[in-house]
């Protein structure tokens, strides 16, 4: 029980920061909401969901037994260890000129459900996620079954649900429940736990070589 909810609340951590991060999703939630109003957040991550359990069968159907040798597990481990510490880097040189509101463009689709799959998709940001880090959390978490994985699925989902809801609320009622300076704050933070799991993932592939 202690493992699922390890696994669920990392899984939560790691995408909190991820979804923090401006990019096309977040360009997207904001014209949206302003648009559409508050449902457009969990609309948009309705789409990013599926797509995301799309990628998660690809990789067990597809990758499943190569994944199982130990030689697989120390290049993902290490490799999304070099990943997450690439990130938490680019967060923390990005902090200074950061903003939340930075992304106004408006990209209109025929159902933001639509708009939430199509971002992801063509996001490298995304790409680069599951190839590196997504991948090696798939793996660990079936180490303990389908309980593992939903628990990683549902901790994943439910951070992006979590903020984009957020900033959809905030967008459509028109209030600033959010400064610059918080923003910022809450990069930092992030920026500092991705630290902690990239080390704790280089850790986990060179006590495999060991």
């Amino acid at each position: 029980m202690i493992n699922l909810i390890a696994i669920f609340g990392s899984s939560f951590i790691i995408a909190f920061s991820g979804a923090l991060m401006p990019g096309p999703l977040l360009t997207v939630t904001i014209s949206e909401s302003a648009r559409r109003g508050i449902l457009a957040g969990p609309q948009l991550i309705a789409g990013h969901a599926i797509l995301e359990a799309i990628m998660v069968t690809i990789l067990l159907v597809g990758v499943g037994p190569f994944l199982q040798s130990d030689r697989s597990f120390i290049i993902i481990a290490l490799s999304g260890a070099a990943v997450m510490l690439w990130m938490s880097i680019d967060m923390f040189k990005s902090l200074p000129s950061m903003t939340l509101h930075s992304a106004t463009t408006r990209i209109y689709f025929a159902h933001p459900v639509v708009a939430g799959f199509i971002m992801s998709l063509v996001n490298p940001y995304w790409v680069i996620w599951w190839a590196a880090i997504g991948l090696g959390y798939v793996t660990y978490s079936m180490t303990f079954g389908l309980q593992g994985l939903l628990c990683f699925f549902t901790g994943h989902i439910l951070a992006d649900l979590t903020w984009y809801t957020f900033v959809s609320f905030s967008i459509a009622k028109g209030k600033q429940f959010m400064t610059d300076a918080m923003y910022k704050i809450i990069i930092g933070i992030c920026a500092t736990a991705l630290t902690g799991f990239a080390i704790w993932f280089a850790y986990s592939g060179i006590s495999k070589i060991i």
